[in-house]
């Protein structure tokens, strides 16, 4: 019997790494961002199977896997890194998938977003591919302050920006919305870069932990949460949704519970699992409720 739930339990660990570091994790916490951002909008859940939906699966797969592909660190100190050496094959077949994705349901996108797009892919892909033109700072993510700006504006343009051009709305009649997003997605972005802290430095990548510490990091964060609670709270009394007040407010106690759990229990897996969930949460109860 012991043997029989060893085995159970080694199985699901495959599968979760295998969801993790192949980005398909990734790639479904994006989508269920980007339709909470659609049921907002179009007062309506959004059908999972549209052409933008694929568009974006495809663009997450491209753009992780390669950075995946391209990363260097220890097999001793990265559990991604670890995996990713011994399964380079379904990297790089996630790789394929995401590039004929975005092949394939790019003609199927809006004027609009084609150009928003190529813009985000060449700052995504600038951001690990040494393509830049400088003596010493070949990537965006060696500019340690416009890396957390980086992420958290592409994000929020993939999540929020995107999704409200594709069905003809005017982003700027959504600024609660979108600010919500950013912030919540800051505060992600900069647990994920307290998770690269020493990977940064021994690169000579002076990010914002690196800046101004630990602790004043982790006291960011918890600023972050209570900006982000805040201005949920002025987008209640302008519009008077307390389904959305409440969303919120779980999401905001939520990221803070694993927050905490990833500083006592720190590996990729975690990281991915529970911060970026953190987006698969939010999205999901935007769209059930």
């Amino acid at each position: 019997m012991r043997s029989f739930y060893s085995s159970i339990l080694s199985l699901f660990k495959t599968c979760i790494n295998f969801l993790v570091f192949t980005s398909l994790f990734t790639a479904l916490c994006t989508v269920a961002m980007c339709m909470a951002t659609e049921r907002l909008v179009l007062n309506r859940i959004p059908d999972f199977l549209s052409s933008l939906h694929y568009f974006l699966i495809g663009c997450t797969l491209l753009v992780y896997n390669v950075h995946y592909l391209i990363k260097k660190s220890d097999v001793h100190i990265s559990d991604q890194y670890a995996w990713v050496q011994k399964h380079k094959y379904l990297n790089y077949f996630f790789l394929a998938i995401g590039f004929i994705l975005c092949l394939v349901f790019v003609w199927a996108m809006p004027k609009e977003i084609w150009l928003m797009a190529l813009v985000l892919a060449l700052f995504s892909f600038a951001y690990s591919l040494p393509v830049l033109p400088f003596k010493q700072k070949h990537r965006l993510k060696d500019f340690g302050y416009l890396k957390i700006l980086l992420l958290s504006s592409v994000w929020v343009a993939v999540t929020a920006v995107l999704p409200i051009l594709y069905w003809s709305f005017n982003p700027l009649e959504y600024p609660y919305e979108i600010f919500l997003r950013f912030l919540l997605l800051f505060v992600l972005c900069l647990a994920f870069d307290i998770r690269d802290m020493q990977v940064d430095l021994e690169a000579g990548i002076y990010t914002l932990p690196n800046r101004i510490g630990l602790k004043n990091t982790y006291r960011l964060i918890n600023f972050g949460l209570i900006c982000y609670a805040f201005f949920a709270l002025l987008q209640y009394y302008r519009f008077d949704i307390k389904d959305r007040l409440l969303i919120h407010l779980i999401s905001t106690v939520l990221t803070f519970i694993a927050v905490k759990f990833v500083k006592k229990y720190p590996s990729d897996k975690n990281f991915q699992l529970f911060i970026d969930g953190q987006m698969l949460l939010n999205g999901l109860l935007i769209i059930l409720f």
